[in-house]
């Protein structure tokens, strides 16, 4: 589609009931980014009310028709998706605006390949925009769906604003919120009360109040209202808040530095009169305490009893059985879960019912799926047959064809897959066969145990969700997937390619174009994308593996590529963002050598002598382990002068350059020794892996990025 263009959703698909949309970017440094929102607009061009406004903080909106599904990588960057349930959007909203701004100063023409695609519940794409033009705006309205005559049309706008998220906001009606300790306060008295709260930590003003205001929107699209974006008196805070000062493990990484602000607050100089403004949109929800309360047992031996106990697990069938009926129960009793799963596969927002162990017609021999999920929605039904695997069994592709075939007969509207690998794209992990003839299509989707556990993390540890007893059944699943006879534990196998493989490193023998390589890449891609995802369900962070802009370049050619680097050179790497750190956290796997390094590239920071950077950055590093690497990064040669941090404390002058070249910035490295076994026990290279990340993020980019002593 082109700017201004419109079209009809019904024209393109039959399946629009609930669309997902999809907001991408890519840079060439892999650190670009910014963040969704979306506003439900009436008949007048304003929202009913500041709930109408979804953002990081409000993520449902519209009774449940609106869903931010977060970030997924793609093959150039990553995708930002949103699911409109059409059928369930209020009848008083008449349009829904699709926008993303960016914060810090920051400028969507520092990005490329901006771009929106918009899918049916099956998954099939329906339309492009490519946005271009847009340099000098923090905020963008990339598209808007609207209602004409009875049906929900698209438009392309690709409108800017150099306002940023303030003036898109009160543009629409969102109210902006003077009184910033409201949400202090509520976070304090719930704090007293001994009960988590989550969704008012982070602001709109951390965001909105970090862009300069505009006087005007800019591009405004033909054949879209272009209203004028409305200057908005604030202050202007250098950054955004940092991550550690908005989720719940900001407690455990107190000792990287002074202790962070109180959630909601921005700091500001004494001659600042007020803080920025924000919309009013945040909820009070519950969430896990930090502290876990004083266990009332004689002693360790003592165990909690436990709604979904593991312990009597014996069996992969009985492992199947119970982790499909724990998981899909909870679906049903915690909506906020349950829709948070099924968003992104099309399924309308309302009530939902789950079903293990149904028998249905195939033929000769009746099947029994899994599990069944049904949503109902204004007396219609949306129903998916779900196939379970556990301890590492790979799906069979015999299975998910029946289910499909099943599925398409019956009219159901999904296939859902649910086990231990991680699914790549452009790599299905089970081929199944379409019947074009069928008038009635059934999408087929996968979800991996990781993600299941990282959602209910995100849920019960940072963003909170309805009440106390919700809590605590997310709680009681995240203790059973995670125990170790579920058989839940994501991926945990780097394959039968990895042994041939290493061996073929080392005897220098592995050939440039050989398949095993290709199958080594593959799980290592899975294996990062797990660690991003336990990583941020810790965190409560946007973390994501990095694909730095590499234009017309698909998957499999990115993976080919890679898989000849891999025999060449003995070494398999990667590179993860975490929100709020200084820079991108780099990983690699040395074959030859049997070493990993964890490494991140920090700026040098503020004026002065290159001295007293090189002083404050040990400072910084105080608690950080003496084997850390530090490494000098010198304008137009690259590396510089390197040393320990042991050598390097009681004298900081060795890291600088002997001919007084320019200081840009400093590398940070840790070595660990590498597990040799393909699986994930203490020896297996997918522990070593887990360890190393965590251990570097630890003791070292927590300390980076804490403020300056």
């Amino acid at each position: 589609m082109v700017k201004g263009a419109n079209v009809g959703l019904s024209a393109l698909s039959e399946n629009v009931g609930s669309v997902v949309v999809g907001l991408g970017w890519s840079s060439a440094t892999g650190e670009g980014d910014a963040d969704v929102s979306v506003l439900l607009l009436d008949a007048d061009g304003k929202v009913r009310s500041d709930a109408d406004f979804c953002f990081y903080n409000n993520p449902v909106a519209g009774d449940g028709s609106v869903h931010l599904l977060g970030k997924t990588p793609t093959a150039d960057g990553s995708e930002d998706r949103i699911s409109f349930d059409l059928d369930a959007v209020p009848p008083e909203v008449d349009k829904v605006v699709v926008a993303a701004s960016r914060y810090g100063g920051s400028r969507f023409g520092e990005l490329d390949d901006l771009r929106l695609t918009l899918a049916d519940s099956t998954g099939d794409g329906l339309a492009r925009f490519a946005v271009h033009d847009v340099e000098e705006v923090s905020a963008l309205i990339f598209g808007e769906l609207y209602r004409r005559a009875g049906e929900w049309k698209f438009r392309a706008v690709g409108q800017g604003y150099a306002a940023g998220l303030a003036g898109l906001a009160t543009d629409y009606g969102v109210d902006i919120d003077d009184d910033a300790e409201t949400a202090d306060a509520e976070a304090a008295d719930a704090e007293t009360a001994g009960v988590e709260t989550a969704g008012t930590e982070r602001t709109g003003t951390e965001q909105a109040g970090a862009e300069r205001p505009g006087t005007g929107a800019e591009g405004a699209a033909p054949d879209v209202e272009a209203p004028g974006a409305t200057t908005v008196p604030t202050t202007e805070p250098a950054a955004r808040v940092p991550a550690q000062s908005r989720d719940g493990a900001a407690a455990d990484r107190a000792a990287a530095g002074p202790e962070p602000a109180k959630p909601g607050a921005v700091a500001a100089p004494a001659d600042v009169p007020k803080p920025a403004r924000r919309p009013r949109t945040a909820k009070k929800k519950v969430t896990l305490p930090r502290t876990a309360k004083k266990s009332l047992a004689d002693n360790d031996t003592w165990r909690a009893a436990r709604l979904f106990p593991g312990s009597a697990l014996k069996s992969d069938r009985e492992r199947e059985t119970r982790a499909t009926s724990v998981v899909l129960s909870v679906m049903a009793q915690v909506p906020e879960f349950g829709r948070r799963l099924t968003a992104a596969f099309g399924a309308p927002a309302g009530r939902m019912e789950t079903f293990t162990e149904v028998t249905l017609p195939h033929g000769e021999s009746p099947r029994r799926p899994d599990g069944v999920i049904r949503v109902e929605r204004a007396g219609k039904l949306w129903t998916a047959l779900v196939e379970t695997k556990t301890n590492g069994n790979a799906l069979k592709p015999d299975q998910v064809q029946a289910y499909m075939d099943i599925a398409a007969r019956r009219g159901y509207e999904a296939v859902i897959t649910l086990s231990n690998d991680v699914a790549l794209e452009g790599s299905p992990l089970v081929d199944v066969r379409i019947d074009r003839r069928r008038k009635h299509k059934v999408a087929l989707w996968h979800l991996s145990w990781a993600e299941v556990v990282h959602q209910a993390q995100m849920l019960i540890r940072h963003e909170g969700v309805g009440d106390a007893a919700h809590a605590w059944l997310l709680q009681e699943l995240l203790h059973y997937l995670q125990h170790e006879n579920s058989g839940c534990h994501g991926f945990q196998n780097m394959g039968a390619a990895w042994v041939p493989v290493r061996r073929g490193i080392d005897e220098e023998t592995l050939c440039q174009g050989d398949a095993r390589a290709l199958e080594v890449i593959e799980n290592w891609e899975r294996l990062v994308r797990q660690v991003c995802l336990r990583l941020g369900g810790e965190l409560g962070q946007k973390v994501l593996p990095v694909q730095r802009t590499r234009r017309g370049a698909d998957p499999g050619a990115r993976r080919t590529e890679l898989a000849d680097h891999l025999c060449e050179q003995g070494r398999l790497n990667a590179e993860i963002r975490i929100e709020g750190t200084p820079g991108v956290l780099g990983i690699t796997a040395d074959l030859r050598t049997g070493k990993l390094r964890t490494s991140i590239e920090v700026p040098a920071e503020g004026a002065g002598y290159p001295l007293a950077r090189a002083k404050r950055l040990v400072r910084r590093l105080s608690d950080a382990p003496a084997d850390l690497h530090i490494e000098t990064l010198v304008d137009g040669r690259g590396a510089g002068p390197r040393g320990t941090l042991e050598r390097l404390r009681p004298e900081p002058a060795d890291i600088l350059p002997k001919d007084g070249a320019q200081i840009t910035g400093f590398r940070l490295s840790l070595f660990k020794g590498m597990g040799a076994g393909r699986g994930s026990a203490e020896t297996g290279f997918i522990r070593s892996v887990d360890d190393a990340v965590d251990r570097f993020h630890a003791q070292v980019v927590a300390h980076v990025d804490a403020p300056a002593v």
